[in-house]
């Protein structure tokens, strides 16, 4: 398993983690999201590597920014 962390700026509420799972949840091989608006966190879990930049986008697709912390 591999597990990537990002920092997520302008989540609020459960509406933007919400937001940010689906979004997150459509990339290929993604098995499990933990987000949290209340630490700005996003936690990615994946059998093998995903791209960052497929996170990255996908975050963005749901309107917010983020960048990998580990």
């Amino acid at each position: 398993m591999t597990t990537s962390e990002y920092l997520v700026t302008g989540m609020t509420c459960g509406h933007c983690e919400r937001s940010i799972r689906e979004e997150v949840g459509e990339v290929a091989g993604v098995e499990d999201i933990k987000v949290s608006a209340t630490s700005g966190t996003l936690v990615v879990t994946s059998h093998t590597p995903i791209d960052d930049t497929q996170i990255l986008n996908a975050v963005d697709d749901a309107g917010y920014s983020a960048v990998r912390v580990r």
